[in-house]
């Protein structure tokens, strides 16, 4: 029997899967995740290079979210002058791709709001961070954007930590 007789006897081929999807756990498929991807959308096994830095030295900072007309705030500041500036280089050199924030409670990930899809993102440096602004001309997505901002604030008044990411990088946390 071929591969593709297999497959339709097992009832594979109705699914579009393929044999190596066999072991993957039902949950993450149906998610629309991949082999080897990670919950955050990083490969996983990464444990050399630019993955394994940005997922271990996130500067920590203190958020302030606030609606604004068109779309929302978030104002990044760090304790630490050092963990300040790597926040604003990172930020630099990230600067214009999708911005997206996450919830996160023991670890798990609650919510993630991608900003970039309804608005647009924009990046203003301070001396001990960064501020956020996303907005849209669109009265739909102001609103979409300001119901992100009013879940996050709404989740991290109970403990939940907040990491602002830039084309999937992580610039910067809340750690509750």
């Amino acid at each position: 029997m071929t591969n593709t007789m297999t497959d339709r006897m097992m009832g594979m081929g109705s699914m579009g899967m393929t044999p190596g999807m066999m072991s993957m756990p039902m949950g993450m498929m149906g998610m629309g995740m991949m082999p080897g991807m990670s919950g955050m959308g990083m490969p996983t096994g990464m444990g050399t290079g630019m993955g394994a830095m940005s997922m271990g030295m996130v500067p920590r900072c203190t958020m302030k979210m606030e609606k604004v007309a068109g779309g929302m705030r978030c104002t990044c500041t760090c304790d630490d002058k050092t963990a300040a500036e790597m926040m604003k280089n990172l930020c630099m050199m990230m600067q214009g791709g999708m911005c997206s924030m996450c919830c996160m409670m023991n670890g798990m990930m609650c919510c993630c709001c991608n900003l970039g899809v309804m608005g647009t993102c924009q990046m203003e440096m301070t001396e001990m961070g960064c501020v956020m602004t996303c907005t849209s001309g669109d009265a739909s997505c102001a609103k979409m954007i300001q119901g992100c901002c009013d879940c996050m604030m709404s989740m991290m008044m109970p403990g939940c930590s907040c990491c602002m990411m830039m084309n999937g990088m992580p610039v910067c946390c809340m750690v509750c």
